[in-house]
């Protein structure tokens, strides 16, 4: 039996009004299924929303029917964008990876 991690499905939840909430989402998407979390992204600097969440769902069918659901579903004024998050890119920590260093430099 798969450990329940491998089960659920994170998607990406894009073009929000900047009003919508976490309890907003997460009641309109357990329509769709099982909810396990909601994210609304926020600026960490004012802690306004950004317009986009992640929502993780219980399985690959809850993930599904609500991308069918809500993908393109106008929510406060604007198309909901629903997919399949994807992982996130690594921004390189290193320095040494962000091009030249200027950490030698004499002036």
């Amino acid at each position: 039996m798969k450990d329940r991690k491998t089960l659920e499905v994170k998607l990406y939840v894009g073009n929000m009004s900047y009003d919508t909430t976490d309890e907003q989402l997460r009641t309109m998407f357990t329509e769709a299924g099982q909810v396990v979390s909601v994210d609304v992204i926020k600026d960490r600097d004012t802690g306004t929303p950004k317009g986009f969440a992640f929502i993780t769902m219980g399985s690959q069918d809850d993930a599904t029917k609500a991308i069918t659901m809500f993908n393109s579903k106008e929510v406060g004024g604007r198309p909901l964008t629903v997919n399949t998050a994807k992982p996130r890119e690594d921004r390189g920590g290193s320095r040494s990876n962000n091009g030249p260093s200027h950490g030698n430099r004499r002036y």
